[in-house]
């Protein structure tokens, strides 16, 4: 399974090591994922995701969990996520 975030969708990227002589050897620029468990306000349980800390931090920014799903792009969703987004939108109703 690649290592992809499961939020932003943030994955390996390759590029070029350059040494003094100018020689080009390939490698790769991995994502900074972390394991953690990001609590969900409206449906009051917890979801553990393999998150990049970029992603953590835009979380934090955004106000939660929820209303990171709620405004994010499904293209970039993984497939958990998006189910969880589906049964936010399936809940908010009921909480407003």
């Amino acid at each position: 399974m690649t290592r992809r975030c499961e939020l932003t969708g943030k994955g390996p990227m390759s590029g070029n090591i350059r040494s003094h002589a100018e020689n080009s050897t390939r490698r790769v620029f991995r994502p900074n994922l972390v394991n953690v468990t990001l609590m969900s306000d409206v449906l009051g349980k917890k979801v553990r995701l393999k998150v990049c800390a970029n992603g953590l931090k835009t979380v934090e920014h955004r106000g939660g969990l929820d209303a990171f799903l709620l405004k994010a792009n499904d293209l970039d969703l993984s497939d958990k996520c998006l189910a969880l987004k589906r049964e936010l939108k399936k809940a908010a109703p009921k909480a407003a």
